[in-house]
Protein backbone atom coordinates (compact mmCIF):
# COMPACT_ATOMS: atom_id res chain seq x y z
CA UNK A 1 0.00 0.00 0.00
CA UNK A 2 1.50 3.40 -0.55
CA UNK A 3 1.49 6.65 0.29
CA UNK A 4 -1.51 7.88 -1.62
CA UNK A 5 -3.67 4.79 -0.24
CA UNK A 6 -3.22 5.95 3.35
CA UNK A 7 -3.20 9.86 2.73
CA UNK A 8 -4.50 10.38 6.14
CA UNK A 9 -4.22 7.48 8.44
CA UNK A 10 -5.96 7.71 11.69
CA UNK A 11 -4.70 4.84 14.50
CA UNK A 12 -6.06 3.99 17.80
CA UNK A 13 -7.46 7.17 18.59
CA UNK A 14 -8.18 8.16 21.75
CA UNK A 15 -9.68 11.55 23.28
CA UNK A 16 -10.58 11.47 26.76
CA UNK A 17 -11.70 13.72 29.27
CA UNK A 18 -12.22 14.09 33.13
CA UNK A 19 -15.55 14.03 34.78
CA UNK A 20 -16.49 15.17 37.47
CA UNK A 21 -14.93 12.85 39.98
CA UNK A 22 -11.45 13.24 38.15
CA UNK A 23 -12.08 9.69 36.33
CA UNK A 24 -11.23 9.47 32.91
CA UNK A 25 -13.75 9.12 30.07
CA UNK A 26 -12.81 8.07 27.05
CA UNK A 27 -15.30 9.59 24.47
CA UNK A 28 -13.53 8.04 21.50
CA UNK A 29 -12.09 4.62 22.42
CA UNK A 30 -10.15 3.35 18.94
CA UNK A 31 -10.54 5.19 16.36
CA UNK A 32 -9.08 3.58 13.04
CA UNK A 33 -9.19 4.84 9.35
CA UNK A 34 -7.21 5.45 6.29
CA UNK A 35 -7.94 7.80 3.73
CA UNK A 36 -6.86 7.43 0.07
CA UNK A 37 -5.84 10.64 -1.82
CA UNK A 38 -8.36 12.59 -3.03
CA UNK A 39 -10.90 11.08 -1.18
CA UNK A 40 -14.21 12.15 0.01
CA UNK A 41 -15.52 10.39 3.19
CA UNK A 42 -18.02 10.96 5.65
CA UNK A 43 -18.19 10.14 9.12
CA UNK A 44 -21.84 9.92 10.68
CA UNK A 45 -23.44 8.44 13.71
CA UNK A 46 -25.87 10.13 16.16
CA UNK A 47 -25.25 13.44 18.36
CA UNK A 48 -22.60 12.79 21.11
CA UNK A 49 -20.72 9.82 19.29
CA UNK A 50 -18.13 12.34 19.02
CA UNK A 51 -17.87 13.24 15.04
CA UNK A 52 -16.67 16.30 15.69
CA UNK A 53 -14.03 15.39 17.98
CA UNK A 54 -12.81 13.15 15.29
CA UNK A 55 -12.68 15.90 12.85
CA UNK A 56 -11.27 18.72 15.51
CA UNK A 57 -8.26 16.48 16.35
CA UNK A 58 -7.25 15.67 12.82
CA UNK A 59 -7.72 19.78 12.64
CA UNK A 60 -5.18 19.87 15.68
CA UNK A 61 -7.20 22.10 17.73
CA UNK A 62 -7.73 19.80 19.88
CA UNK A 63 -5.09 17.18 21.21
CA UNK A 64 -5.60 13.76 20.67
CA UNK A 65 -4.96 11.78 24.53
CA UNK A 66 -3.39 8.38 22.59
CA UNK A 67 -2.92 7.12 19.08
CA UNK A 68 -1.81 8.66 16.44
CA UNK A 69 -2.80 10.78 13.02
CA UNK A 70 -0.89 10.96 9.85
CA UNK A 71 -1.62 13.56 7.08
CA UNK A 72 0.89 13.14 4.02
CA UNK A 73 3.49 11.34 5.55
CA UNK A 74 3.53 13.52 8.44
CA UNK A 75 2.23 13.09 12.23
CA UNK A 76 0.08 16.46 12.68
CA UNK A 77 1.64 18.86 16.08
CA UNK A 78 -1.52 21.33 16.08
CA UNK A 79 -3.21 23.17 13.40
CA UNK A 80 -1.60 24.42 10.04
CA UNK A 81 -2.26 25.59 6.56
CA UNK A 82 -2.18 21.85 4.96
CA UNK A 83 -5.49 21.12 6.84
CA UNK A 84 -8.51 24.35 6.92
CA UNK A 85 -11.69 23.86 8.32
CA UNK A 86 -14.80 25.14 7.51
CA UNK A 87 -17.38 25.00 10.43
CA UNK A 88 -21.31 25.50 10.21
CA UNK A 89 -21.19 28.64 10.80
CA UNK A 90 -18.65 30.40 9.13
CA UNK A 91 -17.17 33.00 11.97
CA UNK A 92 -17.00 36.21 9.31
CA UNK A 93 -15.28 39.76 10.41
CA UNK A 94 -18.60 41.62 9.81
CA UNK A 95 -16.39 45.33 9.19
CA UNK A 96 -14.55 42.78 6.11
CA UNK A 97 -15.70 42.51 2.82
CA UNK A 98 -15.82 38.67 0.96
CA UNK A 99 -12.50 39.44 -0.46
CA UNK A 100 -10.70 40.89 2.41
CA UNK A 101 -11.93 37.90 4.69
CA UNK A 102 -10.58 35.37 2.51
CA UNK A 103 -7.45 37.67 1.79
CA UNK A 104 -6.81 37.30 5.37
CA UNK A 105 -5.94 33.94 5.36
CA UNK A 106 -4.08 34.08 2.21
CA UNK A 107 -1.30 36.70 3.55
CA UNK A 108 -1.00 34.32 6.52
CA UNK A 109 -0.21 31.02 4.44
CA UNK A 110 1.18 32.74 1.40
CA UNK A 111 3.70 35.93 2.91
CA UNK A 112 5.97 35.80 0.57
CA UNK A 113 3.37 36.23 -2.62
CA UNK A 114 2.85 39.65 -4.14
CA UNK A 115 -0.18 41.78 -3.65
CA UNK A 116 -0.86 40.84 -7.01
CA UNK A 117 -0.72 37.70 -6.69
CA UNK A 118 -2.53 36.94 -3.11
CA UNK A 119 -5.35 39.12 -5.06
CA UNK A 120 -5.52 36.35 -7.73
CA UNK A 121 -5.97 33.61 -5.17
CA UNK A 122 -8.48 35.54 -3.55
CA UNK A 123 -10.34 36.27 -6.46
CA UNK A 124 -10.16 32.61 -7.68
CA UNK A 125 -11.53 31.43 -4.45
CA UNK A 126 -14.63 33.70 -4.51
CA UNK A 127 -15.16 32.99 -8.44
CA UNK A 128 -15.07 29.62 -7.64
CA UNK A 129 -17.71 29.63 -5.32
CA UNK A 130 -19.79 31.86 -7.36
CA UNK A 131 -19.38 34.84 -5.49
CA UNK A 132 -17.92 36.47 -8.79
CA UNK A 133 -20.67 39.62 -8.29
CA UNK A 134 -20.09 39.69 -4.45
CA UNK A 135 -16.37 40.23 -3.49
CA UNK A 136 -16.81 43.46 -1.57
CA UNK A 137 -20.02 42.64 0.19
CA UNK A 138 -20.07 42.85 3.76
CA UNK A 139 -21.45 39.77 6.01
CA UNK A 140 -24.67 41.78 6.54
CA UNK A 141 -25.60 41.83 3.12
CA UNK A 142 -25.56 38.43 2.23
CA UNK A 143 -27.44 35.23 3.17
CA UNK A 144 -26.28 32.58 4.88
CA UNK A 145 -25.66 30.35 1.94
CA UNK A 146 -23.64 33.05 0.81
CA UNK A 147 -21.72 33.58 3.83
CA UNK A 148 -20.45 30.05 3.86
CA UNK A 149 -19.84 30.04 0.67
CA UNK A 150 -17.13 32.81 1.50
CA UNK A 151 -16.24 30.66 4.06
CA UNK A 152 -15.40 27.95 1.82
CA UNK A 153 -13.48 30.16 -0.51
CA UNK A 154 -11.69 31.02 2.45
CA UNK A 155 -10.80 27.04 3.09
CA UNK A 156 -9.79 26.18 -0.97
CA UNK A 157 -7.61 29.54 -0.91
CA UNK A 158 -5.48 27.83 1.46
CA UNK A 159 -4.46 25.38 -1.44
CA UNK A 160 -4.82 22.70 2.15
CA UNK A 161 -3.93 19.33 1.42
CA UNK A 162 -7.10 18.55 3.26
CA UNK A 163 -10.69 19.75 3.74
CA UNK A 164 -12.48 19.16 6.90
CA UNK A 165 -16.20 20.02 6.70
CA UNK A 166 -18.06 19.99 9.83
CA UNK A 167 -21.68 20.19 8.82
CA UNK A 168 -21.03 23.59 6.96
CA UNK A 169 -24.58 23.14 5.36
CA UNK A 170 -26.34 22.04 8.97
CA UNK A 171 -28.25 25.87 8.95
CA UNK A 172 -29.05 26.07 5.94
CA UNK A 173 -32.45 25.92 4.25
CA UNK A 174 -33.17 22.44 2.26
CA UNK A 175 -32.63 24.35 -1.53
CA UNK A 176 -29.42 26.17 -0.96
CA UNK A 177 -27.93 23.20 1.12
CA UNK A 178 -28.19 20.81 -2.33
CA UNK A 179 -26.79 24.36 -3.99
CA UNK A 180 -23.93 24.08 -1.69
CA UNK A 181 -23.20 20.67 -2.08
CA UNK A 182 -22.89 21.11 -5.82
CA UNK A 183 -20.63 23.73 -5.78
CA UNK A 184 -17.92 21.74 -3.08
CA UNK A 185 -18.28 18.51 -5.05
CA UNK A 186 -17.29 20.63 -8.38
CA UNK A 187 -14.53 22.19 -6.28
CA UNK A 188 -13.21 18.87 -5.07
CA UNK A 189 -13.65 16.83 -8.75
CA UNK A 190 -11.39 20.15 -9.81
CA UNK A 191 -8.97 20.55 -7.04
CA UNK A 192 -8.73 16.98 -6.05
CA UNK A 193 -8.48 17.76 -2.50
CA UNK A 194 -8.61 14.50 0.33
CA UNK A 195 -12.36 15.75 2.29
CA UNK A 196 -13.86 14.53 5.74
CA UNK A 197 -17.43 15.64 5.89
CA UNK A 198 -19.27 15.32 9.11
CA UNK A 199 -23.12 15.38 8.82
CA UNK A 200 -26.00 13.72 10.72
CA UNK A 201 -27.67 13.94 6.66
CA UNK A 202 -27.68 10.48 5.22
CA UNK A 203 -28.75 11.32 1.48
CA UNK A 204 -25.71 14.13 1.86
CA UNK A 205 -23.55 11.67 3.15
CA UNK A 206 -24.42 9.12 0.31
CA UNK A 207 -24.58 12.23 -2.66
CA UNK A 208 -20.75 13.67 -1.27
CA UNK A 209 -18.97 10.77 -0.35
CA UNK A 210 -16.55 7.74 -1.71
CA UNK A 211 -16.98 6.07 1.53
CA UNK A 212 -19.04 6.56 4.72
CA UNK A 213 -17.55 5.78 8.31
CA UNK A 214 -20.79 5.10 10.63
CA UNK A 215 -19.74 5.97 14.55
CA UNK A 216 -20.95 3.78 17.26
CA UNK A 217 -22.36 5.68 19.98
CA UNK A 218 -20.50 7.24 22.85
CA UNK A 219 -18.98 7.26 24.87
CA UNK A 220 -15.92 4.91 23.69
CA UNK A 221 -17.22 5.78 20.20
CA UNK A 222 -15.27 4.15 17.51
CA UNK A 223 -15.63 3.26 13.57
CA UNK A 224 -18.71 0.82 13.50
CA UNK A 225 -18.94 0.23 9.81
CA UNK A 226 -17.31 1.61 6.74
CA UNK A 227 -19.99 1.67 3.80
CA UNK A 228 -18.22 2.29 0.07
CA UNK A 229 -20.25 4.78 -2.20
CA UNK A 230 -19.71 3.25 -6.06
CA UNK A 231 -21.44 6.34 -7.81
CA UNK A 232 -18.52 7.72 -9.89
CA UNK A 233 -17.33 11.30 -9.98
CA UNK A 234 -18.00 14.03 -11.04
CA UNK A 235 -21.94 13.37 -10.08
CA UNK A 236 -25.53 14.07 -10.95
CA UNK A 237 -28.24 14.76 -8.80
CA UNK A 238 -31.01 13.61 -10.68
CA UNK A 239 -29.15 10.40 -12.26
CA UNK A 240 -28.31 9.41 -8.92
CA UNK A 241 -31.16 10.18 -7.01
CA UNK A 242 -33.65 7.56 -9.46
CA UNK A 243 -31.35 4.74 -8.97
CA UNK A 244 -32.32 2.31 -6.72
CA UNK A 245 -28.44 1.85 -5.45
CA UNK A 246 -28.91 5.44 -3.49
CA UNK A 247 -31.96 3.62 -1.59
CA UNK A 248 -29.92 1.12 -0.68
CA UNK A 249 -26.97 2.98 0.49
CA UNK A 250 -29.38 5.38 2.46
CA UNK A 251 -31.47 2.14 3.79
CA UNK A 252 -28.21 0.71 5.37
CA UNK A 253 -27.75 4.02 6.70
CA UNK A 254 -30.44 4.44 8.48
CA UNK A 255 -30.63 1.10 9.56
CA UNK A 256 -27.09 1.50 11.51
CA UNK A 257 -28.70 4.46 13.02
CA UNK A 258 -31.88 2.56 14.23
CA UNK A 259 -29.51 0.12 15.76
CA UNK A 260 -27.00 2.47 17.85
CA UNK A 261 -30.66 4.44 18.80
CA UNK A 262 -31.99 0.65 20.32
CA UNK A 263 -29.07 0.19 21.65
CA UNK A 264 -28.57 3.26 23.03
CA UNK A 265 -32.29 3.17 24.30
CA UNK A 266 -31.18 -0.55 26.20
CA UNK A 267 -28.51 1.22 28.11
CA UNK A 268 -30.27 3.52 29.90
CA UNK A 269 -32.90 1.38 30.64
CA UNK A 270 -30.21 -0.92 32.24
CA UNK A 271 -29.07 2.60 34.06
CA UNK A 272 -32.69 3.04 35.22
CA UNK A 273 -33.25 -0.59 36.29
Amino acid sequence: MNINDRYVEISNLVKAYPNPFGDEIKVVDGFNLNVPRGDVISIIGHSGCGKSTVLNMVAGLIPYSEGGIVVAGKEINGPGPDRAVVFQAPCLLPWMTSFQNVLLGVKRSYPHATKAEQDSIVEASLVMVGLADSMQKYPREMSGGMQQRVGIARAIALKPRMLLLDEPLGRLDSLTRMELQDVILRILDKEKITTMIITHDPDEAVYMSDRICMMTNGPHAKVGEIMEIDFERPRDRAEIVETDLFYEYRRRLLAFLDDCEHEKAQRKKQKVG
